[in-house]
């Protein structure tokens, strides 16, 4: 299988990009339950026993997503007065809320099913643009 990073290279422009990212992290967590697991626990846990690793990880996540926000911003697909440190935050949370809610589920579902709604309500948000007008 490719990295999530090889993934993310192979889309054209930022919205697919983070897709790819997405769909890379929870097809992961799905294929290694345990991991999954583990990485739940340590990082909703005041003691962390692997904190070094899980930190790694996560800045290596959390640097992915600010360079997608950035080109998205530089593309023009993403508003350039978006703050890259909360969006990234935001996208974090809601993927590792959405591994949090499989894993509490029994796994009765596919988990990376989820990448495209999940990605989805970050680029469209909540709002109805119908009624924006």
């Amino acid at each position: 299988m490719a990295s999530s990073g090889e993934e993310v290279d192979k889309a054209d422009n930022s919205f697919d990009k983070l897709k790819n990212l997405i769909r890379c992290h929870l097809e992961e967590f799905q294929n290694d339950r345990d991991m999954a697991v583990l990485y739940q626990a340590e990082t909703h846990k005041n003691k962390r026993l692997v904190e070094k690793q899980i930190r790694v990880i996560s800045k290596l996540y959390l640097d992915i997503v600010s360079e997608i926000v950035e080109y998205g911003q530089d593309e023009g697909l993403i508003r350039k007065d978006l703050y890259v440190g909360h969006a990234k935050r935001v996208i974090l949370g809601g993927v590792d809320e959405v591994i949090n809610t499989w894993l509490h589920s029994g796994e009765k579902y596919d988990l990376t099913s989820m990448a495209d709604p999940l990605v989805d309500l970050f680029i469209r948000g909540i709002t109805n643009p119908d009624k924006l007008k």
